[in-house]
């Protein structure tokens, strides 16, 4: 699992360019009964482009992934903000869903997305 925050850059864009970082589990409590899906993991936002991570705004709090059944996916999905201080905080960590949380903060489409599994 990743201990640590994971270092996350953003390449595109330039220093008035903003972003947010999601990272979820769409595999909680376990991938062949997810009832909890999406459980947050982190959520980053006001990244300026050309930075990384720890130069935004954290809005939910890194918490260490622990998948205790199967192994889980671990998404990672990046926005594009539309202006800065725009992007409001989930109500659960549980049942989350990316989907509705950019619909509702007005991000639009992903501009990256990746995933691993542990």
């Amino acid at each position: 699992a990743v201990t640590i925050r994971p270092r996350v850059e953003v390449q595109g864009g330039d220093m008035r360019t903003f972003f947010t970082l999601v990272i979820t589990d769409p595999d909680v409590p376990g991938p062949s009964d997810p009832y909890l899906r999406e459980h947050v993991h982190w959520i980053v936002t006001d990244i300026p482009g050309t930075t990384d991570a720890t130069f935004g705004k954290e809005l939910v709090s890194y918490e260490i992934p622990r998948p205790n059944i199967g192994i889980h996916r671990f998404v990672f999905v990046l926005f594009k903000q539309k202006c800065r201080q725009s992007v409001s905080p989930p109500t659960s960590r549980d049942h989350f869903n990316t989907r509705n949380f950019a619909n509702v903060n007005d991000l639009g489409p992903p501009v990256a997305a990746v995933f691993f599994n542990a």
